[in-house]
């Protein structure tokens, strides 16, 4: 027999030991972490509005958003809606405030004199 020491027996040793210290640290560095988007609120679903039997005698607003260049696509959308729907009245809007923001006073007055809403969100 060979009398020494066993060098590859006590690199085993050692790196054994290390693994061991190393995951007795990764015990205790365990964090706990929120989610950032928090809990979304339930989603209530609204019905489309119905769809109106004819366009004669009917108002129909057409909202820009402002949406950046939109206004004058939805000029010309009134022309060619006015144009092949001659009975009924088009009235292009501006939405105040951006795009994202509520208009209250505009939505009451298409709730008392329109019939319809197309909504120009952008292209």
């Amino acid at each position: 027999m060979r009398k020494g020491i066993n060098w590859s027996f006590i690199g085993v040793f050692l790196v054994a030991s290390l693994l061991v210290v190393y995951a007795s640290q990764a015990e205790e560095a365990k964090i706990t972490v929120l989610n950032p988007r928090g809990a979304p609120p339930p989603i209530h679903l609204i019905p489309m509005a119905p769809r109106l039997d004819t366009l004669a005698g009917k108002t129909i607003y057409i909202v820009d958003a402002r949406f950046p260049d939109t206004y004058q696509l939805l000029e010309e959308i009134q022309r060619l809606f006015a144009k092949k729907y001659p009975e009924a009245k088009w009235v292009l809007k501006k939405k105040s405030g951006a795009y994202a923001e509520d208009d209250p006073k505009l939505w009451a007055e298409i709730k008392e004199k329109g019939d319809g809403m197309i909504m120009g969100v952008g292209h």
